[in-house]
């Protein structure tokens, strides 16, 4: 499954380009995601947990940044393991930013493979819940720059709370 899209961020590249390299920053804007830890400089794991259709899932997630460029392109590999189903997802998501007057134009495309029962929901079904997750995403990263926002008019910063982020650790 291929999902891609494009937003539009009212900051600098450069300052989109840092916030969406802060793991807690970025986990934080994934609607489902909790208990982010830092392995390394370029590996994370966390949980998922989601509803799709009428199942709740609850995944263990790790992540690797494989390819980053600053301040024009990020690459991510995923794999997450269901807890309490058989199965697998991996996903690959590269991000690329441009400026666009001012503001940065963040192109991304994700393709995932679902692996046993999941696999087994539907393609319309999955694709759907990946469009909605993305709409959040979307909103949660905007809201992040907007007027107000953690990086309104400042350089990101590894102690600013991220939009979310207390609600999704209790």
């Amino acid at each position: 499954m291929k999902v891609s899209g494009e937003i539009t961020v009212p900051a600098p590249r450069e300052t989109v380009f840092s916030a969406l390299r802060n793991a807690p920053f970025f986990a934080s804007c994934v609607e489902g995601v909790s208990g982010l830890e830092e392995i390394d400089a370029t590996h994370y794991k966390a949980m998922l947990e989601t509803k799709i259709a009428f199942m709740q899932f609850k995944f263990a997630v790790s992540v690797e940044m494989v390819h980053i460029a600053p301040p024009e392109q990020i690459e991510v590999k995923i794999e997450g393991i269901p807890l309490g189903v058989v199965g697998r997802f991996t996903s690959t998501s590269v991000t690329r930013l441009t400026e666009a007057d001012g503001q940065t134009r963040v192109s991304y495309s994700t393709e995932s493979t679902l692996a046993s029962k999941l696999g087994s929901i539907g393609q319309p079904v999955l694709k759907a819940k990946a469009k909605e997750m993305e709409k959040k995403f979307a909103t949660n990263i905007c809201a992040a720059f907007a007027p107000g926002g953690a990086f309104a008019t400042q350089a990101p910063r590894q102690d600013v709370p991220a939009p979310g982020a207390l609600e999704r650790d209790r």
